[in-house]
């Protein structure tokens, strides 16, 4: 029987982030405290969800009811496997990402850093709510919170091209869960009387209906985040914002906020058996797979760095949705891990490429001959980053992309596999071209778009010292994948 734990500590993480939002208005005009409050809350988060850890390793669970409106309503949270996952990997890239926002942020001299702060704080406290939601209607609360706090982060640059992405960015994902993803909450209520999150499937047991098959579309295509096609293109528009947003909203917290959410209802909303018995298990991965494809093959077209990182995200995305979907226990293990595993490969490029950004002001994969000469740290970290992202052994994608090739085969789809096969060779066909060009092309000799540099050197140690530890990271969880994959047997229980 699996242990509830009734404890404030699951409001805590969430809180404690949104308190220092107070902390960083007070000290806008004193940046080394601003940032301190930013740090200081990245840690506290972290450790708040690491103490959760062996209460749900060991099969338990623990809930906190911050508020209840009437019967089968309310604002609730709960700590379980597949939550803390999430909560991890966000909560410690965060810290990670502060101390890179430091150095990106004054080397650029950027506008309206307190906001950035204030935003960036504000975000995490709703992805942090998101992961620990007990029900859709929190979940759904939190998610349009995330959408509003980082739209200005989306526009932070506040000229005409951040305007554009940012108002694409809005249009995209409250219009889509306005519309879609409103009407599918309405109707799991409808038909469940509830939308809590059951262990199983809340709707297991339920009769399948035409109804059902359709507002399951109606929910994934309604968290537009997890990018699945045509819900997409907001992810390239909204490379406008600075890198540090970019790497944590876009390569983890905003994305990753989509496909946990799906995951939530294909595991906790349908379930397993009643994804079977409506016959939505191959129309989803099959709609995964287009997603994975086509997504690479935008990728192979893209010469600006960080759309063809965006591209690759909405690839790897899917990855994880195909997992889920597949049902199988090799595969759901694959998605779960892989939402880790592709948080540290992604961040680590993003941050490379903002670190290439800030010390030569170039953004496209054509000018970056012979930049791993002048900047080698960053570019051996990106090369370690591309080699994960391909799923070389033993870095952390090789653990998520084999557990997912076992779904595959255990689920009998053949033509599953040969997706990921190819896919590997088109992660493979975009990255690679761009560590070659690094490394063994000639360097050009132009002058330095900054005119604060004499030359072309490696960034401040506050961008290269996170690039390194996500690096290591996207190495450590491959060797020691035993955390991550604990927790998605736990879900499978």
């Amino acid at each position: 029987m699996v242990q509830t734990i009734v404890s404030i500590r699951p409001f805590l993480a969430v809180l404690v982030s949104l308190t220092t939002v107070v902390l960083i208005l007070l000290s806008s005009k004193r940046p080394n405290l601003r940032e301190f409050w930013s740090l200081a809350a990245g840690i506290a988060k972290f450790l708040i969800v690491i103490s959760m850890a062996p209460t749900v390793l060991s099969g338990g669970t623990i809930e906190f009811v911050l508020v209840s409106f009437y019967e089968n309503i309310d604002i609730k949270f709960r700590v379980d496997a597949l939550g803390l996952v999430f909560a991890t990997v966000s909560s410690f890239l965060w810290i990670i990402t502060t101390l890179y926002s430091i150095g990106y942020m004054r080397a650029g001299n950027e506008n309206s850093q307190t906001r950035y702060y204030t935003c960036f704080a504000i975000s995490l406290s709703a992805t942090t709510a998101v992961a620990f939601s007990a029900n859709l209607i929190t979940l759904f609360v939190f998610y349009e919170v995330l959408s509003l706090a980082t739209i200005p982060l989306v526009g932070h640059k506040e000229d005409k091209d951040a305007e554009i992405g940012a108002i694409k960015y809005f249009f995209y994902l409250v219009g889509a869960s306005k519309t879609l993803l409103l009407a599918g909450v309405v109707i799991i209520f409808t038909v469940a009387d509830s939308t809590e999150f059951v262990a199983g499937g809340l709707l297991h047991g339920v009769e399948e209906s035409t109804l059902l098959f359709f507002t399951f579309f109606l929910l994934i295509f309604g968290f537009a985040k997890g990018a699945l096609m045509p819900m997409h293109s907001w992810l390239p528009a909204a490379m406008v914002a600075p890198t540090p947003v970019s790497a944590l909203l876009h390569a983890v917290a905003v994305v990753k906020v989509g496909v946990f959410s799906i995951l939530r209802v294909v595991f906790h909303i349908y379930g397993t058996d009643l994804l079977t018995r409506i016959n939505l298990v191959i129309p989803a991965a099959y709609l995964a797979s287009f997603t994975i494809i086509m997504a690479s093959v935008y990728a192979l077209t893209r010469d600006n760095l960080k759309v063809r990182l965006a591209y690759s995200t909405i690839s790897q995305l899917s990855y994880i949705i195909l997992g889920a979907v597949l049902v199988t226990p090799n595969a759901v293990i694959g998605s779960i891990v892989h939402i880790a595993a592709h948080a540290f490969s992604k961040i680590t490029l993003f941050f490379c490429a903002g670190s290439i950004y800030v010390m030569t002001h170039k953004k496209n994969v054509s000018q970056l001959s012979g930049i791993g000469h002048k900047m080698p740290l960053t570019m051996v970290a990106f090369f370690i980053g591309t080699l994960n992202m391909i799923g070389v052994p033993p870095l952390s994608c090789f653990v998520s992309k084999w557990y997912l090739v076992l779904g595959t085969i255990d689920a009998d789809q053949i033509p599953l596999l040969i997706v990921l096969l190819i896919s590997t060779v088109l992660n493979a066909a975009y990255f690679l071209p761009i560590v070659l060009k690094a490394f063994f092309e000639k360097c050009e000799d132009e002058p330095v778009s900054n005119p604060q540099n004499k030359g072309i050197k490696e960034a401040s140690c506050f961008i290269i010292v996170p690039i390194l530890i996500t690096a290591v990271g996207s190495i450590l969880i491959g060797i020691f994948p035993g955390y991550f994959v604990t927790l998605a047997r736990e879900v499978l229980k």
